[in-house]
């Protein structure tokens, strides 16, 4: 009877160190950023990829973008939680040594604490990469907090999205926050409309790559244990672009799925493109962002423990 105690005891106590072990691995991230995706973008393309990995997560279709409507204050809320009159970046022009308006706190170069920073400063052994094809996007980060950085020119973006997977690879014993972005969406809708024949064609020619990367993923076995969050910076309007107040220009889709997240569920309290960077932390186990932050986690959006 003592030998199957022990025996019991020593079963136990393994069962335990294996979902001890499951706990503390690693977490992955990956942002699927597409510049100018509208909601109205959204429901009229074809984006079979998109739908079916939404399905294993939430789907917001009412976020707003922060004020102004416009590319870099709204990524720039996204990587860091921070609101543009936080992190000071007002418009597109925005670099470290051109500021109008200056932020409110800063790391050691003058940027404004991005989401990058805070996992280097949190997360042992974290790695991150930041792939991007519209120049200046990268003017509002410090680069000193990214493992890897690649420019594709010419709105390209498929070399990116392989480059990504590489590097997924090469760390996948890591944590590891991937943030891959295109602008050729954006690009489509100014050179024809949003909404256009065009501009529908680039969000289908978006899906149709990201549906290549999540096939090589779960191919190598990538892909049930990475989060992947789906944002955009601003919609637009096919009258006057974007930059205003229309909802056309302030709705967006806002996605996540993965570990942890509810299954096939429409998002219904309210979503700001600067909660992302509170999301991943989250994800990662990090305590909160800097005290000057205006993202929250929202609540819906994790499955209950």
């Amino acid at each position: 009877m003592r030998y199957l105690t022990s025996l019991f005891f020593i079963g136990f106590m393994f069962l335990g160190l294996v979902g001890f072990a499951q706990e503390l691995k690693p977490k992955r991230v990956v942002v699927i950023g597409i510049d100018g995706l509208s909601v109205d973008g959204y429901k009229t393309a074809k984006h079979p990829n998109l739908d079916e990995l939404m399905k294993d997560g939430v789907l917001s279709m009412d976020t707003r973008p922060v004020m102004p409507s416009v590319t870099m204050p709204n990524w720039t809320s996204h990587l860091t939680s921070g609101g543009p009159e936080q992190h000071g970046v007002t418009g597109n022009e925005w670099r470290v040594d051109n500021q109008k308006f200056p932020p409110i706190e800063i790391d050691e170069a003058g940027y404004y604490p991005s989401i990058f920073k805070l996992l280097k400063d949190q997360v042992p052994g974290v790695k991150t990469a930041f792939y991007y094809n519209w120049a200046e996007l990268i003017n509002s980060f410090n680069k000193a907090y990214l493992d890897e950085v690649n420019f594709e020119e010419n709105d390209g973006y498929a070399v990116n999205y392989g480059k990504a997977y590489d590097f997924i690879v090469e760390n996948e014993d890591d944590p590891t926050l991937v943030f891959l972005y295109t602008v050729h969406v954006d690009h489509a809708g100014h050179s024809y409309k949003w909404m256009s024949p065009e501009y529908i064609k680039a969000i289908e020619d978006a899906d149709a790559e990201i549906g290549k990367l999540i096939g090589k993923m779960k191919a190598s076995g990538h892909y049930d244990d990475t989060n992947f969050l789906l944002i955009s910076d601003h919609g637009g309007n096919p009258a006057s672009g974007h930059g205003g107040l229309s909802i056309e220009e302030m709705q967006v889709p806002w996605g996540i799925t993965g570990p942890g997240i509810v299954k096939n569920r429409k998002m219904d309290e309210p979503n700001s493109n600067a909660n992302t960077a509170a999301v991943i932390a989250s994800i990662f186990g990090c305590r909160d962002l800097s005290v000057s932050t205006i993202g929250k986690v929202p609540g819906s959006i994790f499955e209950k423990k």
